[in-house]
Parts: structure tokens; C-alpha cells; sequence
């Protein structure tokens, strides 16, 4: 846990589309028994919180004192702990209390701090995703692995509007990690969703896509593209195997290739803006503003956007949409083309690292044990 026991608030404008309020520890008292009497300190205002951080904040502390003291022990982790950037998108063991491993009450309490964090559509898609759990289970004749339980909480360091903390929500495809300093939501990346199947083909639940609006709004910019404009937006007719960033901790992709913004008609500009807005706003809506923010500040002009794979529906296709500041991957590649996996990237703010190491920078914190 960071502690400091000398602190002040001092107020910072940040990127992000608006001021951003932000920590920052400075020893200004001198300790008790000095023998100089410490200066009075002048009254500055704490940040003002948005309300989805204040709820956040309140929601995420209301599922903690549900839980005794073994699940706690399972749910909470330091928050310079390494395991805050160690995220996947797979089956897999992991750090945290799982839903499964919760009563009706808990479980209620645990998806109320989901439903803050994410706008109402975000919830919506994560919980389809979650659902899709049972079905894939069926269809592959393997319901141990797949388990709509396993998906698991982990809070790190102590939800508070001073000290920083950060909250991970993951389980097979779906990875949301945010970060909070001074009392608001300063990182929301990386953020992963993934389907499969990406339709469901038989059953109840057939013709079913979480991910439906990612697919459809990007093949429906490609299709509006003249042969000019695909020579240049399409780089190969081979899809990738999967999203390229995979689940590295800090990316970039080397080559800028793609469509440029600045080639796009109009209307095909609107297209693009709804493709990245429908992946946004997966975020509560003060996060997804300052993300369109921060973009539109980085220029419009500088993003790009790229196609592999199949140009018809129903086979191996990818898509990226990339600007300076941002990365978005579609992949939907596996199983014959009925497998989608997508991620939001920060290239320099991904889990917080890079307004974490500027407030560090300003105030170095002393860490407890």
C-alpha cells in the first residue's frame, strides 16, 4: 500500500479532453515535536470527482464490506503489485474472487460496480459475452472449461478519492482494467471483449451477436470504399491469426499504414467517427468523452484505417483503426471466421503508467510493507 502522511492537493490540467484533477503528495508540514512552528497552510479545494468516479468509488467499497475476511484476502492486492498489468483474454487462473465463488448478495453487490464503471450498452455487451459461456460449453461438448462463474473481481490497493487504486474485471474475453488518482477515473485501458461464437448458430439463443455493431460498422466502411480508396486501406487479403498486440503490457504498432482520414469522403469520415464511438462507449460516459477528446485533439487528419483478411461476410477478416494516441484491433479470425476478439489500447496510458509516473516524478511515494 503507498502511504504518506504529508499531503496537500494541488489541482492539474490534463490531456484527456478537460481538467483532470490529480494527486500530488508534497511534505509541507513539518513533523510533530519540530521545533519550528510549520507554516499555515493555505486552503486549496479537493478535485472535483465526476459522478461515475464518486459511484465507483462508493459501489466498489460496498462490495468490499459484502465480503468476509477470506474473500477480501482473495479480492484485494497491493496496488504497485505486478499482477495489476499481468491481464489475458483466455481461460485461464487468475488473481481475484470470482463470481462463482460468491453468494446472491455479493454477486449483486459485484455487478453494481460493474454497472458503474461501464455505460449501460457497455454492461449489456459484457454480460451477453459472459452468457455466451454455457453455449460455447455446449457446442464443444466441454462445460468444465467453459463456466459464466469464472470471471473475477480484483481491486487493487484501497478504493479511495486520494490515493491511487485501480480495478480489473476479467474472465474469458472480456479483460477491463481502470485506474483512479485523486478521485477520478484517469485510465480505462487495456479494454478487451471478445465472442465466441460470434453468432450463435443453433439453439434458443441462434442468430445471437455480442459484438454485432463492431463487425457491421466496420464492414460497412469498407464497403463504401472505391477500388482507390481499398488499394490503400486493404494491406492484405490474409487476416491475421489474432489481434496483434496480443496481451503485451505497453504497444505499438511499427508501420502506419492504412486509409488515411484526410482520403475519406465526407460521409465515409462520419462512418469511421461512429466506428470508434461504438468503441468508446463502452466506457461511462465522462471516460468515453474524454477518449473522442483526446483523439480529436491528436488530429483527426493522423488516423488511419486498415483491413486483412476476407472482403465478404462470414470468413477470416481484421480491421484496425489507428491515431496517434489510440489503438483499436478487430479480429475475427478463428473458427472460420466466427471468433472475434477487440481491444482498445492507450499507447501511452495503458493501466495509468504514464500520469502514474508523472505524479510519482512530482512526489516520489514512500511504500508500506
Amino acid at each position: 500500500m503507498i502511504r504518506n502522511p504529508n499531503w496537500k492537493w494541488i489541482t492539474v490540467a490534463l490531456t484527456g479532453g478537460g481538467a483532470i484533477a490529480a494527486l500530488l503528495l508534497a511534505s509541507a508540514l513539518s513533523r510533530a515535536g519540530s521545533r519550528a512552528a510549520p507554516a499555515r497552510p493555505q486552503a486549496t479545494p479537493r478535485p472535483k470527482m465526476t459522478p461515475e468516479a464518486r459511484a465507483l468509488i462508493e459501489q466498489t467499497k460496498a462490495f468490499l464490506s459484502a465480503l468476509d475476511a477470506g474473500q477480501r484476502a482473495q479480492a484485494v492486492m497491493p496496488f504497485d503489485s505486478d499482477e495489476r498489468m499481468n491481464w489475458t483474454y483466455v481461460p485461464a487462473e487468475r488473481k481475484g474472487l470470482s463470481l462463482k465463488a460468491m453468494n446472491a448478495a455479493q454477486h449483486k453487490a459485484a455487478l453494481r460496480v460493474l454497472q458503474v464503471a461501464l455505460s449501460a450498452g457497455g454492461y449489456r455487451k459484457a454480460e451477453t459475452i459472459r452468457a455466451l459461456e454455457p453455449i460455447l460449453g455446449a457446442l464443444e461438448n466441454n462445460n468444465r472449461m467453459r463456466d459464466e462463474g469464472l470471471y473475477f473481481f480484483t481491486i487493487f490497493g484501497t478504493p479511495s478519492p486520494v490515493e491511487p487504486w485501480g480495478l480489473r474485471y476479467e474472465g474469458h474475453h472480456i479483460s477491463l482494467n481502470w485506474m483512479m488518482l485523486g478521485g477520478n477515473l484517469v485510465a480505462d485501458t487495456p479494454q478487451f471483449f471478445g465472442a465466441n461464437p460470434a453468432r450463435v448458430p443453433t439453439g434458443p439463443s441462434a442468430g445471437l451477436r455480442a459484438l454485432a455493431a463492431e463487425e457491421d460498422l466496420g464492414r460497412a466502411l469498407l464497403d463504401s470504399l472505391d477500388e482507390a480508396q481499398k488499394k490503400e486501406a486493404v494491406l492484405s487479403t490474409t487476416a491475421l491469426p489474432d489481434i496483434q498486440t496480443g496481451v503485451q503490457r505497453r504497444v505499438s504498432i511499427a508501420e502506419n499504414r492504412g486509409l488515411a482520414y484526410s482520403r475519406l469522403r465526407p460521409p465515409q469520415r462520419e462512418m469511421l467517427w461512429t466506428l470508434i464511438r461504438q468503441h468508446a462507449d463502452a466506457q461511462a460516459d465522462t471516460v468515453a468523452h474524454r477518449r473522442l477528446a483526446r483523439i480529436r485533439k491528436a488530429g483527426l487528419e493522423n488516423i488511419r484505417f486498415a483491413w486483412m483478411g476476407a472482403l465478404l461476410a462470414g470468413q477470416r477478416h481484421y480491421y484496425r483503426v489507428q491515431g496517434p494516441t489510440f489503438l483499436i484491433e478487430y479480429g475475427n479470425t478463428s473458427d472460420d471466421g466466427n471468433h472475434v476478439h477487440t481491444v482498445w489500447r492507450d499507447f501511452k496510458n495503458d493501466f495509468g503508467t504514464d500520469l502514474l509516473g508523472e505524479h510519482l516524478k512530482a512526489a516520489p511515494h514512500t511504500h508500506g510493507p
